[in-house]
């Protein structure tokens, strides 16, 4: 009886499981999968898509959103965008860094330097809820990995096995994008608007992104889709800045180990040959 009311208790949360996975996929199933350079063990940032990404944060992003976890001088390390170091000391001094006290006991500006992280828009959070009617613009240093995709257990396995590390920015991708008229029964308020991809649909924050709002020089297509694309992949380098160095090393790991197991194993089978 034991055994069986195991077997029964088993049967059910894997059924339970099952469910669990089929409502999650059912809901995000609006989230596709992008192409990103950087998938897969294999993959690498795009230099010029990591740099118009740069340009849709600066123009659009910066103006509510700050990243007070990455300094400028990362812009010019292995593995960015590919700013020179003349290029990020240009863009740190673009900004406008609150710094002090001096001689006088007062805090005064200075141009922004290599060492300066990415400032807030806004000198506090009472600050920045009293200009959004109470609602807090998140920092976006790590946002393409707080935010994700819910696939479910059994997919959530799957992506272990095909090593699917891209829910960040497929999530924020399908949010920039993801704006549309509500429902008719769907009740928002004056500062309120309609996402398909926002739990609960209704997010504070109005549609940031317009066909030609940013110019792009590379011929690009100045699209909403192709801004929401670049400035994604730019969030993901800026939540992962070492991410091609962790897979070359996972990589050479590997292979190390591939060659130690073979190693362990004629070592073995030299010792104990004469016992046969």
């Amino acid at each position: 009886m034991r055994k069986t009311a195991l077997l029964i208790a088993a049967a059910a949360a894997i059924l339970g499981m099952a469910s669990f996975s089929a409502q999650a996929a059912e809901q995000e199933a609006h989230i596709d999968r992008q192409p990103w350079s950087f998938a897969g063990p294999f993959g690498m940032y795009d230099r010029a898509q990591l740099q118009r990404g740069y340009r849709v944060y600066k123009e659009v992003c910066a103006a509510c959103h700050g990243m007070h976890l990455v300094a400028f001088r990362n812009l010019a390390q292995p593995g960015g965008p590919g700013f020179s170091e003349a290029q990020a000391k240009s863009v740190a001094a673009e900004y406008k860094i609150t710094d002090g006290p001096n001689d006088k006991g007062e805090m005064f500006e200075r141009p922004g330097r290599l060492s300066d992280y990415f400032p807030s828009p806004d000198p506090n959070e009472q600050a920045a809820r009293a200009r959004f009617n109470g609602a807090l613009p998140p920092d976006l240093s790590v946002i393409a990995k707080a935010r994700g995709v819910e696939n479910g257990v059994f997919r959530g396995l799957l992506n272990i096995i095909t090593q699917y590390q891209e829910g960040g920015p497929d999530y924020i991708y399908a949010y920039l994008t993801g704006y549309g008229n509500p429902p008719a029964d769907a009740q928002l308020t004056s500062t309120q608007h309609w996402n398909l991809v926002f739990p609960g649909h209704k997010t504070q924050m109005p549609p940031p992104l317009t066909d030609g709002q940013v110019e792009y020089t590379d011929g690009t297509p100045a699209t909403v889709s192709q801004y929401g694309r670049d400035v994604s992949a730019f969030l993901m380098w800026a939540a992962e800045p070492h991410l091609e160095a962790r897979k070359r090393i996972g990589f050479q790991v590997m292979i190390f180990l591939l060659i130690l197991a073979g190693l362990a194993y004629y070592t073995k089978k030299k010792v104990w040959a004469d016992l046969h």
